[in-house]
């Protein structure tokens, strides 16, 4: 026993541990500042607490190569922040009465019937949940070194592959669920996905720093993207996410947090299918977006450096943490 408590001593990874420990300080702008430290290339932070002006952050680099410091009003590569915007363009389409919750994904692609294991027993809600069983393609191999060129692309390395459980029975997090969602929207409406969710969702909160896709905007004002150990910047990598500024995410995180982005009766429908916060991950990006109730807070953090053992995502997390600490700190004083 002692032994074993010696190695597990030995094997802790100390960053996170002094990033954990160290005296907590006065200011967001401080602890930003301090993150950097810790081997990240550059940070954004979003405040948005009731009663006060939005408060912007930045630390380190927009670009290193180009030594341009980081904007806090640059766009970022959302990731899966986009499967909230996914969920309440469901929520939207199931209020309208145009798709069910309980109708299967081979009643909406009888196509995929013997592609995707149990489709028949599938429906819309578990997919929505991570309850599908459905793979994930994401892990699949040579994804990240290798990605597919379209959402087809992508479909298909999981098509055929046995399903990793019993629909309903367990939660694992797929990104199949969302791409076949998003396939659905586009079917249902008869247009991109994108335009629903901007006549839905971004033009009444009037969001005009959020987009689609890489191909919708000017790249000079996305931040650059860093992954350790690799060389290039990864900004002009596309993993078909959407991008924002973090204001934009912000805003769209208040509305879903306080019901104004809905209509009569949706709320409860998402509310039965969805998270209220996600956060975002692809190589070179990271986001966590939360919504604090106790301090009334939206606090979005982009930090634009990832790394293979997981210890970035984890600082990332810690950092956070501590600014919502000072935060607190702050609001009971």
């Amino acid at each position: 026993m002692l032994m074993g408590s010696v190695i597990s001593i030995f094997f802790v990874p100390w960053i996170l541990v002094k990033a954990w420990i160290t005296p907590l300080p006065d200011s967001v702008q401080e602890q930003v500042n301090k993150t950097i430290d810790y081997g990240f290339d550059g940070m954004i932070v979003y405040v948005d607490q009731a009663g006060k002006k939005p408060e912007f952050y930045a630390s380190g680099w927009k670009n290193k190569e180009k030594k341009i410091p980081a904007d806090p009003h640059a766009l970022f590569k959302i990731a899966s922040i986009g499967k909230l915007y996914d969920a309440v363009s469901v929520t939207k389409l199931v209020s309208d009465k145009r798709v069910s919750l309980d109708k299967t994904l081979a009643d909406y692609f009888p196509e995929l019937m013997g592609r995707i294991e149990n489709a028949e027993k599938i429906t819309l809600r578990m997919m929505l949940q991570h309850r599908s069983g459905i793979p994930n393609f994401t892990d699949t191999p040579n994804y990240w070194t290798d990605p597919p060129k379209n959402s087809k692309e992508a479909l298909e390395r999981v098509l055929d592959l046995p399903a990793d459980f019993e629909p309903g029975k367990k939660y694992n997090y797929s990104n199949t669920n969302y791409l076949l969602i998003s396939d659905l929207i586009e079917k249902v409406v008869g247009y991109s996905k994108f335009q629903y969710i901007q006549e839905e969702i971004l033009i009444p909160l009037e969001l005009k720093n959020t987009f689609g896709s890489m191909n919708q905007v000017d790249m000079e004002h996305v931040m650059s993207g860093y992954h350790v150990g690799v060389d290039q910047d990864l900004k002009t990598a596309d993993y078909g996410s959407m991008l924002a500024t973090a204001e934009d995410v912000g805003i769209f995180l208040r509305a879903l947090n306080d019901g104004s982005l809905f209509n009569k009766g949706e709320q409860e429908i998402y509310t039965s299918i969805y998270d209220y916060n996600h956060t975002g991950l692809i190589a070179g990006y990271q986001s966590i977006a939360n919504y604090h109730k106790d301090i009334d807070a939206v606090v979005i953090q982009f930090t634009n450096t990832t790394d293979f053992e997981g210890y970035n995502w984890n600082l990332s997390e810690i950092a956070y943490n501590r600014i919502v600490k000072i935060l607190r700190s702050k609001k009971g004083s």
